[in-house]
């Protein structure tokens, strides 16, 4: 089952819940399709737009070229799915999110969309996870333009220009380092489409409290209070797998200030989104945010997206 919740005042309540039970994974065979691969196909003019399966790179940013893994329904009116971009986690595998959000945008009828930041091209946490706003180690800050979180809106706007597409918002996903950086999107980029953030199995978090050194809290990151009390009222689910309690993963940050947010990654996202309800009370602000519960999954992103697929319409 997938519990949502609502924080209405110091209460946590049930607004609705339904069977998540998984579905199976398979990658989808698509005779229609292929990926496209070659660094010239990028003007929108020249890709054949198809269904099923394909890949292109996008090079309408500031940064280095990205490659996109794109899936698209064999049925239904492309111009009205809503488009959902999937945030892939640490090991950067963008093909793999694609592959398991394809039969859950087949069930549902919306556009994913997975770029991927290579290691080699975004080394490190600081040039994914957090954005890309400050580099190396003095943390320099960095200009807008050259932050990884810029590359969303244009590729957006891409995706619309290249399917027709009528939309004019998206769903923002992630899973695990995916969710970080959608965290701190949300924090950073105030000006944007998003229609909803879901924020899935994060390890750890930039937390909403102005005492905290960033990475960790605000102090530092260059938030003001006015961009804090925007997200704060913005349409962000938090999601966490009941079952992705792993205190020994080797992949789970254990500093002292990760640490202080929770031993595993179950019990650090109820710490944010607790923080953050707090948070919008000291500053008297409609708190948007809700807590989603997956029961049964671990950190794992084909039983995260099951269930969030559910909340895309």
């Amino acid at each position: 089952m997938f519990f949502l919740y609502a924080r209405l005042s110091d209460r946590l309540c049930v607004i609705f819940a339904f069977s998540a039970t998984l579905l199976l994974l398979n990658a989808c065979t698509v005779s229609q399709s292929s990926d496209i691969s070659s660094p010239n196909l990028m003007n929108p003019e020249k890709i054949d737009v198809k269904t099923g399966k394909s890949r292109f790179y996008f090079t309408d940013w500031a940064g280095p070229d990205i490659p996109v893994w794109m899936y698209i329904p064999k049925k239904g009116k492309i111009r009205h799915m809503p488009i959902v971009m999937v945030m892939h986690g640490a090991g950067r595998d963008g093909d793999r999110y694609r592959d398991e959000w394809a039969p859950l945008a087949e069930k549902y009828d919306f556009i994913v969309i997975v770029p991927e930041f290579s290691k080699k091209k975004f080394p490190k946490s600081r040039s994914y996870n957090l954005g890309g706003v400050f580099k190396g180690k003095d943390k320099k800050y960095q200009a807008e333009a050259e932050w990884s979180f810029s590359t969303i809106e244009p590729l957006f706007s891409k995706v619309v220009d290249m399917s027709g597409s009528m939309q004019k918002e998206y769903t923002l996903y992630g899973h695990s380092a995916g969710a970080q950086f959608v965290h701190r999107f949300l924090f950073y980029k105030q000006d944007v489409r998003v229609k909803r953030y879901i924020a899935a199995n994060a390890g750890w978090y930039t937390t909403p409290d102005f005492e905290e050194n960033y990475p960790y809290g605000l102090k530092g990151a260059q938030i003001s209070k006015q961009d804090l009390k925007a997200a704060l009222q913005k349409d962000v689910v938090i999601l966490l797998g009941d079952k992705d309690v792993d205190k020994t993963n080797s992949n789970l940050r254990r500093t002292p200030e990760a640490m202080k947010q929770g031993v595993h990654r179950f019990e650090r996202g109820h710490f944010f989104f607790n923080q953050a309800n707090e948070r919008a009370r000291e500053l008297e602000v409609d708190f948007g945010w809700k807590l989603g519960i997956v029961r049964g999954a671990s950190h794992h992103n084909g039983q995260m997206a099951a269930a969030a697929a559910k909340l895309i319409y």
